[in-house]
C-alpha cells in the first residue's frame, strides 16, 4: 500500500512541477536505493504524462499565444529542436540537472511532440539523477556513506554526459540563443 500511495503522490507532485530529484530521494529513504529509484522513476514518468497530457490537450492554446508573443523569441527554437529529434534533444535536456522538468513537458505536450519517443527518452535522461539522488535518500540512513559517495560520482558523469550530448545536439544551440 505504501509503494501505491507513493507512486500516486510522487505522480501528482511531479505533474505540477515538484523537483523530481525530490520525489527520488524520498524514494531512495523510504524503500532503498533499487526499489526506490523504480518507485521514483515511474512516478517520474506518470507526472511527465500528465502534465504532457494537460498541455496537448487544454494549454495548446495559451501556449501557441505565448509563443507569439514575448516568449516565443526564446521558446520557439527550442520547440523546434524537439520537432526535429524528439528523442535525441529529448535525452539531452533531461540529463542536465538544471532546467525545469514541468516546462519541458508542457513545451513537448504543447507541440505534439510523439508521445513514446518523449517518454522513453525521459526515462533514459531522468535514470541517472533518480538513481544518485535515491542513492543519497538511501545514504541518509546508518552506514550510508558509500552510497553518497557513489550518487556523488554518478551526478558528476551524467552532468557530463548531458552536456557533452547537449553541446552536439541542435537543443543545446537553440538555449544558447
Amino acid at each position: 500500500m505504501g509503494e501505491a500511495i507513493f507512486l500516486l503522490l510522487g505522480s501528482v507532485a511531479t505533474a505540477v512541477g515538484a523537483p523530481r530529484q525530490g520525489i527520488a530521494f524520498l524514494g531512495g529513504y523510504a524503500f532503498g536505493a533499487v526499489a526506490g529509484t523504480g518507485l521514483a522513476l515511474a512516478g517520474q514518468l506518470a507526472g511527465c504524462a500528465l502534465s504532457y497530457g494537460w498541455a496537448l490537450m487544454v494549454g495548446r492554446g495559451w501556449a501557441e499565444r505565448r509563443l507569439a508573443g514575448r516568449f516565443g523569441r526564446r521558446l520557439r527554437p527550442l520547440r523546434d529542436a524537439l520537432a526535429a529529434s524528439p528523442f535525441e534533444a529529448t535525452v539531452a535536456l533531461r540529463l542536465l540537472p538544471v532546467g525545469n522538468n514541468l516546462a519541458l513537458n508542457l513545451l513537448a505536450g504543447m507541440a505534439s511532440i510523439p508521445l513514446l519517443p518523449f517518454l522513453a527518452a525521459s526515462a533514459i535522461g531522468y535514470l541517472p539523477q533518480t538513481l544518485v539522488f535515491a542513492l543519497l535518500g538511501k545514504g541518509v540512513r546508518v552506514d550510508g556513506a558509500w552510497q553518497l559517495g557513489l550518487s556523488a560520482l554518478l551526478l558528476l558523469g551524467s552532468v557530463g554526459i548531458g552536456f557533452w550530448l547537449l553541446r552536439r545536439h541542435r537543443a543545446g544551440r537553440a538555449l544558447e540563443e
